[in-house]
């Protein structure tokens, strides 16, 4: 016969109990639980005010000691006469001077509430605990993000902490029908999810799939943050290379997305903001393009869009015209091509240095800061330079994938640039092994993976795929904000209209 589960095996904090009214049973049940008196940061504070035996429960290093010190000083004053009768009621409406105090019964809430950093007052002979929120999260001073810099702009970006950021986004659209609802995720960890969008503006049917989708994600943990949710917001294109979402640290970026009708996710203890849904456009936009004007910002997306074609496409190009069909170079042209291959085949050089590229990118992230320079001179002079003159590998090659890694960095989106690379090694690979019909099999097959993807429901090749000639032009070319009197079709917004006329 199957075993009856008992009570006991459930573990307490996953119990949906209540409060008893005897305080000395409660503190048995906490103690247990948040391992009070194992936990050094775990804080019980026993007291007696007003004829009436209180304590505090709280994590020390999350709360305001100022608040709750005024707090105890306005109950220390109290007498027995003020608290008779419905002891918790006047004590949250009346003498907690606190503007965020709330009544709970339930013990994983109230778990919930003490490890998010706020404050429980237990009673005794009351089965209600009131939760007061005099938290202060450890946070650094917004910043302007390292990834999305701009010449002429606002320096401020977003933080580790929910609350400071969605702040930031608020104080950019100062809209009552702003919506920002949060929810938990992640059975141990609970961390804080917040989805935001204008409520008039974004389409119904999005919001309501993209929550749906946050509400189904059942995992102990969201360990890497906003990393962790896209996955698991976006499962169905997990092997797929290319990003779904967008991720923002400038509230300037996450602000303007709003405005058009995109629906953005915040996750607490991450300073990137997602933005749903995409297109792969939208990752070769930046915002320096719109802190300058149209006829500037056009010529800067220009030459950002020919460095990303430059890396996806230069080398396999040079790889076909001049080493497996010279024959098909131009005349003008003819003195392309490496006089002498070096010691290794060029295939093999392009994907080494690749890799080298790699490495360094990845040792320059943890090589601290006084020694950048001396590892940058390392890999340059050392191993770049050296490997040219012994033979190793041919300076045009070299030349060519420098080009090609400066089109990936030009990308704004690190994601991007990052799966343009893996995009090349392909292309570079099929015109290897099955000359001119492999890299036409290979673009090909890109295309209609790229064709096939989708973010939460919208096509990712939209204006391309399907074909909207006047959102395409938008995006080839900077218009002016006074013709942008339409907002993107690929979010479906309630209002068209971005503009009264």
């Amino acid at each position: 016969m199957p075993r009856i589960i008992e009570k006991t095996d459930i573990p307490p904090s996953d119990q949906d109990l209540q409060l008893d009214k005897r305080l000395d049973s409660n503190l048995k049940f906490f103690d247990k639980v948040l391992g009070i008196g194992e936990s050094y940061d775990m804080i019980k504070r026993q007291m007696s005010f007003a004829g009436h035996d209180l304590c505090l429960l709280y994590i020390n290093g999350f709360i305001k000691d100022g608040i709750i010190d005024d707090v105890l000083r306005l109950l220390a004053q109290l007498k027995r006469e003020q608290l008779a009768g419905d002891t918790i009621e006047k004590l949250a409406g009346t003498y907690l001077a606190h503007t965020q105090v709330e009544k709970q019964n339930k013990t994983n809430e109230i778990i919930t509430a003490i490890l998010s950093g706020q404050t429980v007052i237990l009673v005794d002979g009351f089965d209600q605990a009131l939760v007061i929120d005099a938290r202060s999260y450890p946070a650094r001073t917004p910043a302007e993000p390292e990834l999305e810099r701009v010449v002429r702009g606002s320096r401020d970006g977003f933080v580790e902490t929910l609350v400071q950021n969605t702040v930031l986004t608020r104080r950019r659209i100062r809209d009552p029908r702003l919506r920002m609802e949060t929810m938990k995720i992640g059975k141990r960890s609970k961390t804080d999810v917040c989805v935001a969008y204008l409520q008039d503006v974004a389409d119904d049917t999005l919001v309501d799939e993209i929550k749906a989708r946050l509400e189904k994600i059942d995992v102990d943990g969201l360990p890497m943050a906003e990393k962790s949710v896209e996955e698991w917001l976006t499962k169905r294109n997990n092997w797929n290379p290319y990003p779904i979402v967008r991720y923002t640290e400038r509230p300037d970026v996450a602000a303007m997305h709003l405005l058009e009708g995109h629906v953005l996710i915040y996750v607490d203890t991450s300073p990137s903001v997602m933005i749903t849904p995409t297109t792969i456009f939208h990752h070769v936009q930046h915002a320096e393009e719109f802190r300058e004007n149209p006829a500037v910002g056009a010529y800067v997306r220009w030459v950002r869009f020919l460095g990303i074609l430059a890396s996806l496409f230069l080398i396999p190009l040079w790889v076909l015209f001049t080493l497996v069909h010279r024959e098909w170079l131009p005349v003008p042209l003819d003195f392309l091509g490496p006089d002498e291959v070096g010691a290794i085949p060029i295939i093999l050089q392009f994907l080494l240095a690749d890799i080298g590229i790699d490495m360094m990118r990845m040792a320059a992230i943890h090589t601290p800061s006084p020694l950048a320079t001396a590892m940058g001179l390392i890999a340059a002079v050392l191993i770049g330079d050296i490997a040219v003159k012994v033979g190793l590998f041919s300076p045009e090659s070299i030349l060519y994938l420098a080009v090609a890694a400066i089109g990936m960095f030009a990308t704004p989106s690190y994601e991007l640039s990052m799966a343009n690379r893996l995009s090349r090694m392909f292309f570079i690979l099929a015109v290897a092994f099955l000359d001119w019909y492999g890299l036409v099999a290979a673009v090909a097959l890109w295309f209609i993976l790229l064709a096939r993807t989708k973010s939460v429901t919208r096509p990712y090749l939209w204006p391309l795929l399907p074909l909207n000639l006047k959102a395409l032009w938008e995006i080839i070319v900077r218009t002016p904000m006074q013709y942008k009197n339409q907002r993107p079709a690929i979010v479906r917004p309630k209002d068209k209209d971005r503009q009264p006329n």
